[in-house]
């Protein structure tokens, strides 16, 4: 005989997190619930019955009547083979039955049930949680009256189980409605923001702290709202001027249902001065009924002070409006007259330095056999310093070229520069016994292609210059997008540069370590400035392992 409840069960997830939000696992029964169980084998007219709860993988006994119980596997309870289906089971021999008769429960394996009924315990929402079961090792038929019982008891431990889930939610509100108190009067107190609450007539019944000290008071709810300006020393914006009790901003959002920004001065005996921004709003209920007010304080004092001095400064500033434009325009001017020096002064002496190197080689190719070991000396001594001359030369000829060199923009696939500038670096690549190696995918970038190209030329022959004397150089080029930009990254395997100098090196003539003389502080600031006219940055990081890499950020 099958009594069908309520509906089926097939959500098994739903079912197994209705299951465990009820807490009931492993947990202690309550007498409550053991009371049931005993009940239940009355009504059935059995020696054992028991509640069980079915989850992922087990059956929990949670309690027993007439033996001892305890978890077994779920796929050897008879209970979790049809207890979804939400129907009432009844079986007189569960040996003659075809879905229990191999069961380990009938067996003999684990007991030797003849008789079975289970009544399933279903949620309001429709889950299946488990089974109030009855048994026996007899056979036996059960009345429907009976079976009607068993179900009504079924339901009774699950409205057992509603009010315990439902107290531990009423108990868990609680004290949330009390954290929540408590942190709302912590934020009160410690906020800087003034919060004053007026009650439907207008007395006022709490000050926050910072009320509290701005006015140099409490509050005080049996005061007349009439003497509030009195009382607290309310003024008007400047100062100068009581309030009438209509004019207080908490009076008006209690009647007015809202206030916006308004001023008002509070001058306290003992207390500074405090110019404070109002705004509040009226507080009713969800019907309608007006339960008070509440204004929040912002103190603008010191922003009041500030803006005074603003506006006089304002009339300087005008003044000196024009002068600063065209200090504006003659330092430009200046700036450009500077670069064009450097430019001129450099290119007009390259053919001297040209000169002089010549004759310097003539000597030695005409007399050096003439001339003793310090003259040779001396004469070495003069060719290098030429030679070092000429180099310093040609380094400002390419900064100042990288600044007044016309700017012309075009794509510029930067595989084909890289091609070039390893091409015009050949030689200084095969005396370093360099390796570069770089990506097939470098980008198209939009820029001037001889800047790029002295850009890059630059950063690897850096590399190159500084490589470590321990181990072989190697220098990669890589690039990758990041947030609408190109990041280009040129690493080598050198002596690096240390952290607290990867700003300074860009500055003009600034050198890691000057002692060595292989640069001339120069390279790195053309680099930054060819940079800032691609509207680009550049930035340096130290390479894993040693090393320095250069990072070139630009524009898509």
């Amino acid at each position: 005989m099958d009594v069908i409840t309520v509906g089926a069960d097939l959500d098994e997830e739903g079912r197994l997190a209705v299951l465990h939000e009820y807490c009931l696992l492993d947990a202690p029964a309550d007498d409550e619930l053991t009371t049931v169980v005993r009940v239940a084998a009355l009504v059935a007219g059995v020696p054992t019955a028991t509640l069980n709860l079915i989850d992922e993988s087990r059956q929990c006994q949670l309690t027993t009547y007439g033996f001892e119980g305890g978890n077994t596997a779920r796929s050897d309870s008879m209970c979790a083979i049809q207890f979804r289906s939400g129907k009432f089971v009844h079986v007189s021999d569960a040996r003659q039955h075809p879905l229990y008769r191999h069961n380990p429960w009938v067996t003999g394996a684990l007991a030797s049930v003849r008789f079975y009924a289970s009544a399933p315990l279903i949620t309001p929402e429709g889950y299946a949680l488990g089974t109030l079961c009855v048994f026996d090792d007899r056979v036996k038929e059960l009345t429907d009256d009976q079976a009607g019982r068993l179900a009504d008891l079924a339901d009774v431990l699950v409205a057992l189980f509603e009010r315990r889930r439902q107290a531990r939610l009423n108990e868990k509100l609680a004290i949330e409605a009390e954290l929540r108190k408590q942190f709302t009067t912590t934020v009160l107190e410690t906020i800087d923001v003034g919060v004053v609450v007026a009650d439907a007539d207008g007395h006022v019944t709490m000050f926050n702290r910072a009320a509290r000290e701005w006015h140099g008071l409490e509050a005080d709810a049996s005061l007349d709202p009439a003497a509030l300006p009195d009382h607290y020393g309310l003024f008007d914006a400047d100062g100068t001027r009581r309030l009438q009790p209509d004019e207080v901003p908490l009076l008006r959002a209690l009647r007015e249902g809202l206030v916006q920004n308004a001023e008002m001065t509070v001058r306290a005996p003992g207390r500074p001065v405090m110019q404070l921004s109002c705004t509040g709003r009226r507080i009713v209920d969800d019907t309608g009924r007006v339960q008070g007010a509440v204004a929040a304080l912002n103190d603008v004092t010191a922003d009041r002070a500030y803006r005074r001095e603003i506006e006089g400064a304002s009339a300087e500033i005008a003044a000196r409006g024009e002068a600063l434009s065209a200090a504006l325009v003659e330092l430009r001017r200046s700036n450009e007259e500077l670069e064009h020096f450097a430019g001129t002064v450099s290119h007009d002496l390259v053919r001297p330095m040209a000169a002089a190197h010549g004759f310097l080689d003539l000597l030695v190719g005409e007399y050096s056999e003439n001339l003793d070991d310090r003259a040779g000396k001396w004469l070495t001594g003069a060719i290098r310093s030429v030679e070092r001359m000429q180099k310093l030369v040609d380094a400002l000829l390419k900064y100042a070229r990288a600044g007044q060199t016309p700017y012309q923009a075009e794509p510029v696939p930067l595989n084909a520069v890289l091609l070039d500038v390893l091409a015009d670096l050949r030689t200084a690549a095969e005396s370093s016994q360099a390796q570069i190696s770089a990506t097939d995918d470098l980008p198209t970038v939009q820029g001037d292609p001889v800047l790029l190209r002295q850009l890059l030329q630059n950063l690897i022959d850096n590399a190159m210059k500084y490589r470590h004397p321990d181990r072989p150089c190697r220098i990669s080029v890589s690039a990758s997008s990041l947030s609408g930009r190109w990041m280009i990254r040129i690493a080598d395997n050198g002596i690096g540069i240390p952290p607290e100098q990867r700003e300074r090196v860009f500055e003009m003539f600034a050198q890691v370590d000057p002692q060595h003389q292989k640069g001339y502080g120069i390279g790195l600031s053309t680099c930054l400035r060819i940079l800032e006219r691609h509207r680009g940055k550049i930035a340096l990081e130290e390479t894993p392992g040693g090393g320095a890499t250069v990072c070139l950020s630009l524009p898509r």
